[in-house]
């Protein structure tokens, strides 16, 4: 549907975090200080992301296995799945979602992440696939970890996987992060903070039972709608994530 369709319904601002929330306290270096500027698209904005999508491997989705060592990540796994909807409930197909993650002690495989915590050499911690014609999309992975950051006082993120989707053009990227249901970090969390807690419920997976395998993985679900307003919460803008 076109943004310039009479029938699109705008999205609900109030549940989108703000690009400066004192809260967080890198926004204070990270937002615009100005009002954006609106360029004109050029043809590798409007195009979608085709190579990637062409690229993209069952096996990619496997993130307790997608490290090539032949041998599997440690820690719980999980089975994340849901649908990709529009504001009036379409799915949206061939859409390309990749995921990022900490692995099962909290840890990063990054330079900036040097927390006494062990890297696991079985986890690269990222997967993507592509959604089927009814929108669904599925990833393998492992329960990441709580870890501390550097915002305040003993900080600690709750366990969450970060989300990027990418539409029929490269500049329809959204990012989102999924939180896990009963964590109580939650209530400490200034990066869930910036969104009002009537959203929160928008942003947190539901365990599914009808998902779950026996003896193999628990199941989480979380479908994404990227307008309207009940829209999942992203970064005002659309671009970039609640990080």
């Amino acid at each position: 549907m076109s943004t310039t369709d009479a029938s699109y319904r705008r999205r609900d601002d109030a549940a989108y975090p703000p690009l400066d929330h004192p809260d967080y306290g890198s926004t204070r270096t990270r937002h615009p200080k100005q009002p954006p500027v609106p360029l004109e698209h050029t043809l590798s904005e409007v195009t979608g992301p085709g190579p990637a999508l062409a690229e993209v491997m069952p096996q990619d989705a496997d993130l307790t296995t997608n490290a090539g060592t032949g041998a599997e990540a440690m820690g719980e796994r999980i089975i994340v799945t849901g649908r990709v909807l529009d504001e009036d409930g379409t799915p949206q197909a061939n859409t390309l979602v990749e995921i990022w993650q900490c692995n099962a002690a909290g840890r990063y495989i990054h330079e900036g992440d040097q927390h006494p915590a062990p890297i696991d050499p079985n986890f690269i911690g990222r997967g993507r696939c592509a959604t089927d014609e009814d929108g669904t999309y599925r990833f393998l992975t492992i329960k990441p970890g709580a870890y501390p950051w550097r915002n305040h006082p003993n900080a600690w993120r709750p366990a969450h996987i970060h989300f990027s989707l990418f539409g029929p053009a490269l500049v329809t990227r959204l990012i989102t992060q999924m939180y896990f249901p009963g964590d109580p970090l939650h209530e400490l969390d200034p990066i869930m903070g910036s969104v009002p807690r009537e959203h929160w419920h928008r942003m947190i997976g539901d365990y599914d039972h009808s998902i779950t395998q026996e003896e193999w993985a628990l199941g989480y679900r979380f479908d994404i709608v990227l307008r309207g307003p009940d829209a999942t919460p992203f970064e005002a803008g659309g671009a970039g994530a609640l990080a």
